[in-house]
């Protein structure tokens, strides 16, 4: 799908044929699509490696045209084997327009589509994509945010859990956050590309800009890696607790059967067809209760004081 757009004095209006300063937001397109694109004089390669799910992040320039590939997050679902990864983001700059091309629809463009952005001219492409790269890094933040409010829920469950759910959620988010690690870090040697690249000298509100997003990105994946490390001590203290959860459960019952045995050992010596003491006694039933009350209460006392029940 392919969307035109280009602020005006009203606010970002949707065209239907690229002009100059506009900017063209691309989702996962249709040959016909890539063709259209083609004809606008963008290097085949430039629109194919966007949708590459497993592109790198980078960036390259080829007569003129600049490619940015940005690895951005994605949200799955609760529900997904993975809640959260990331995906490629595709820049492409030149002298008449900038496009974005993107193989999933995402929240990051989402919000710049609908307008929420404030002072967001499509003209204005450098400051355009450091405003683009600014909303990946707190987007990170966001969902990372997320990811540990989950946890935490998660926490108090495997408390008193004994099964494995629990632990195997939490495998879902480490998931996560380790393919958070290896996109920031490849966003962050891009970034110091493009800070090497004096792309972005010309004005220093720009240049103070990128600076802001090299420092949220590094927070990104200072946060990330400290996530990560405190997860992954959880999932192996987490695995104890449930194996100790679980000694406990099996600890116990063993003690109730034990408990309950006795008095069917007592009586089944008085079932036996031989002559036993007080079996002509009236009182041979309540004496043999009695006995059996008794040596259960005894063991229950043991078995409380060692604190097997």
């Amino acid at each position: 799908m392919i969307t035109i757009y280009k602020h005006t004095e009203t606010g970002l209006s949707t065209l239907t044929e690229p002009t100059s300063g506009c900017w063209i937001n691309v989702t996962d397109p249709t040959p016909q699509e890539i063709s259209r694109l083609e004809s606008l004089g963008i290097p085949q390669d430039y629109i194919t490696y966007p949708l590459d799910l497993d592109e790198r992040s980078r960036s390259e320039r080829e007569n003129g045209e600049l490619l940015i590939v940005l690895r951005i997050p994605h949200f799955h679902g609760r529900e997904a084997d993975i809640p959260y990864t990331t995906i490629p983001l595709g820049i492409i700059i030149n002298s008449r327009f900038l496009m974005t091309i993107c193989k999933l629809e995402n929240d990051i463009i989402s919000e710049f589509a609908s307008g929420s952005i404030r002072n967001l001219e499509t003209s204005k492409h450098n400051r355009f994509v450091l405003r683009l790269l600014l909303s990946t890094a707190h987007k990170y933040l966001a969902y990372l945010r997320d990811i540990t409010k989950v946890v935490d829920a998660l926490e108090d469950q495997l408390q008193l859990s004994t099964r494995n759910k629990e632990v195997l959620e939490l495998l879902k988010y480490q998931k996560s956050l380790t393919y958070f690690t290896t996109a920031l870090k490849s966003n962050e040697l891009m970034l110091e590309r493009l800070q090497r690249s004096q792309m972005f000298k010309a004005f220093p509100d720009d240049e103070d800009l990128l600076e802001d997003v090299i420092t949220e990105n590094q927070q990104a994946i200072e946060m990330t890696n400290i996530a990560s490390n405190i997860l992954s001590s959880m999932m192996d203290a987490f695995a104890s607790i449930i194996s100790n959860n679980l000694n406990t459960v099996m600890k116990f019952l063993a003690s109730v059967t034990i408990i309950l045995s006795l008095p069917v050992l007592v009586t089944s010596f008085y079932g036996m067809n031989v002559v036993l003491p007080l079996d002509q006694s009236p009182q041979a039933y309540l004496l043999v209760l009695g006995a059996s009350f008794l040596i259960t209460l005894l063991f229950v006392l043991v078995f409380w004081k060692k604190d097997w029940l």
